[in-house]
C-alpha cells in the first residue's frame, strides 16, 4: 500500500502514469528495508532510473540528473524513516522564491506558480525568526494527483500537497504554513513513538498559528483556530469524549497500525496543551524564546512528552517551583493520560469581529420565517474563505433547517453553493446531506469524484451512510465508481463505514 501506482486516468493530465510513496506512519518498510520507527534517524542516498519523459523527485537535500534519465539523491541531515519519499511522473518545476520551487503536472504548473509565487519565502522567513534557522536548504512543493489522501505531507525539502489547495485566490495557504512549521516540529524534533503524535502535530499547529498571526494578524488566525475547534468538537461527538483515542498519549497495542489511531485530537487538543504552556508563561516573547531553545536543544533527535515537559520546567525554574505541572484540573498528567475535551481553551476572541457576523447570519437562516430584509443587508461577497467556512459550520450545526431554507440559501449565495474551493465544497456537501437536499446530490458525487483526500472523503461517506435511503444509495454508487482512484487506506476506511 505504500508505493502508490496511478494509472494515467488517476492523474490531473490523464496522459501518463504516476508513482508516489507515502511513508507516514509505518509504510516505508514495504518500500525499502529499515527500522520503521520515528525513534531512529539516519541520512540516506538513492539512485533512481526512470523511463524517458518522466522525472523523479525525492525528499533530499541534493539531487542531480545524470545520463539515461537517472537521478541521484542525497539527504545529508538525519531523518526518521517515514520522511523518505519518492515521486515519479510527468512533472515540471517553476521557481517561486530564492529557495523554493513548485513541482506539478504540466497542466497545473501555471496555477501552482501563481498561487505560491513569493508567499513561501515570507512564511519561511517568519518561521526562522520565531523558531531558529531553517536547516533543510530548499523548501520545494510537489502538487500531487487528486487521489493523494492528505492535505499535505511534510517530506523534508519537498512537501507533497493536495491539488485542492490550488484555490486560485491563496485562501488555503494555511496548509502550507502547517507543512512549513513541520520543518522545526516533527522533522527536526520528532516524536519518538506514534503514541505521542501530539508532539509533532500539537506543536506544529501552534507554530502554524504563530506564523499566521505574524503574517495575517490575530483576527484571521483566531477564526482559523475556531474552525479547528469545531473539527475537534465534531470528532469527540462522533467517538464519545472518553474514547481512549481522545488522550494525547495513546497506547498503541502491538499489531495495531498507528494510522488507524489518526484523528483530530493530537492536532487540536495538542494545540490547546501547547497554548496552555504558553498561558502559564504569560508572555508571548518569552514563550517564543522557549520554543527556539527547545528546537535547538532537541534538534535531530526523537523525544517523548516527558523530555518536552521536563525541558519546559527546567527552562522556567520559577514555574517548576510553583508546581504548575500539578495544578488541580490542569495536571500535565491529566493532559496526557485522560481522554476528553481540553481542560484549557486558548482565547479566540480576536476572531469575534469575523465570527459574530457569521453567527448572526446563521441564526437568521435557521429561523422558521426568514427575515429576508435582515439577510439581504449582509454582504458575504466581501467575506474571506475562513469566514464563509465558519458560517457554514454554524449552518451545519443548526441543520436540518426549516423546510425550504437551504434551497433559498443555495440560490442566494452561488459563491457558496457553486464554490470550487474544497473547504467550502466539503461543508456545502455536508449541509446538502444533513438537510437531505436531493436536488443537489450531484454536487456530493462530483466532489468525491474530483479528489480523494481522507479528511473530505470519510466525513461525507459517514454523512451519506447516516442519512436517507437515497443518501445510502448515493454512497454505494459513488464508492463503486471512485474506489480505484482512492488510496488503499482510504478505500478500507470507506468500506468500514459502508459495512462492506
Amino acid at each position: 500500500p505504500q508505493v502508490c501506482w496511478l494509472a494515467p486516468e488517476q492523474t490531473a493530465g490523464k496522459q501518463k502514469p504516476y508513482l508516489y510513496t507515502q511513508g507516514q506512519a509505518v509504510l516505508n518498510r514495504s518500500f525499502f528495508p529499515c527500522f520503521d520507527t520515528p525513534s531512529i534517524k539516519f541520512t540516506y542516498s538513492a539512485t533512481v532510473k526512470v523511463p524517458e519523459g518522466f522525472t523523479a523527485v525525492m525528499s533530499a537535500t541534493s539531487w542531480e540528473k545524470q545520463k539515461d534519465n537517472t537521478f541521484i539523491f542525497k539527504m545529508s541531515q538525519p531523518i526518521p524513516s517515514y520522511l523518505i519519499a519518492l515521486a515519479v511522473g510527468d512533472i515540471m518545476s517553476a521557481d517561486v522564491g530564492p529557495r523554493s520551487r513548485v513541482w506539478a503536472e504540466p497542466c497545473l504548473i501555471e496555477a501552482a506558480k501563481k498561487e505560491y509565487d513569493g508567499v513561501i519565502e515570507e512564511f519561511l522567513t517568519v518561521g526562522e525568526k520565531l523558531f531558529g534557522p531553517y536547516v533543510w536548504g530548499r523548501y520545494d512543493i510537489l502538487f500531487m494527483p487528486p487521489s493523494f489522501p492528505f492535505g499535505g505531507m511534510e517530506n523534508p525539502c519537498l512537501t507533497f500537497l493536495t491539488p485542492c489547495l490550488l484555490a486560485g485566490d491563496r485562501s488555503l495557504v494555511d496548509v502550507v504554513i502547517h507543512e512549513i512549521s513541520h520543518s522545526w516540529f516533527g522533522n527536526l524534533v520528532t516524536n519518538a513513538t506514534w503514541g505521542e503524535f501530539w508532539l509533532n502535530e500539537g506543536f506544529t499547529m501552534y507554530a502554524q498559528r504563530r506564523i499566521s498571526t505574524e503574517v495575517y494578524g490575530s483576527a484571521y488566525t483566531c477564526l482559523e483556530a475556531a474552525t479547528g475547534r469545531v473539527l475537534l468538537r465534531q470528532h469527540m461527538d462522533n467517538t464519545g469524549e472518553d474514547h481512549p483515542l481522545n488522550k494525547l498519549r495513546v497506547i498503541i497495542e502491538p499489531g495495531v497500525n498507528p494510522d488507524d489511531t489518526y484523528n483530530e485530537t493530537p492536532y487540536e487538543k495538542g494545540y490547546c496543551f501547547v497554548s496552555y504552556l504558553a498561558h502559564l508563561v504569560g508572555d508571548q516573547s518569552k514563550f517564543d524564546a522557549f520554543l527556539q531553545a527547545y528546537v535547538n536543544h532537541f534538534k535531530f533527535q526523537s523525544i517523548t512528552a516527558d523530555d518536552t515537559l521536563s525541558f519546559f520546567l527546567e527552562y522556567f525554574p520559577e514555574l517548576k517551583a510553583e508546581g504548575v505541572d500539578s495544578i488541580p484540573g490542569f495536571e500535565f498528567d491529566r493532559w496526557l493520560n485522560v481522554p476528553g475535551w481540553p481542560p484549557y481553551l486558548p482565547d479566540l476572541s480576536p476572531g469575534e469581529q469575523l465570527m459574530k457576523p457569521a453567527d448572526e447570519l446563521a441564526e437568521l437562516w435557521a429561523a422558521d420565517g426568514l427575515n429576508m430584509e435582515a439577510i439581504e443587508a449582509v454582504d458575504i461577497m466581501a467575506w474571506k474563505t475562513y469566514q464563509l467556512v465558519y458560517f457554514l459550520d454554524q449552518i451545519l450545526q443548526k441543520s436540518p433547517l426549516p423546510a425550504g431554507n437551504v434551497e433559498r440559501l443555495s440560490k442566494m449565495y452561488p459563491k457558496i453553493s457553486k464554490a470550487q474551493n474544497a473547504e467550502l465544497r466539503l461543508r456545502w456537501c455536508q449541509i446538502i446531506l444533513k438537510n437531505n437536499l436531493e436536488a443537489e446530490y450531484s454536487k456530493v458525487k462530483d466532489f468525491l469524484h474530483s479528489q480523494g483526500k481522507q479528511k473530505y472523503t470519510l466525513p461525507l461517506y459517514r454523512a451519506m451512510w447516516g442519512g436517507s435511503e437515497a443518501a445510502r444509495a448515493l454512497a454505494m454508487e459513488t464508492f463503486s465508481a471512485t474506489a480505484p482512484q482512492l488510496h488503499i487506506n482510504v478505500q478500507n476506511y470507506v468500506k468500514k463505514i459502508l459495512g462492506l
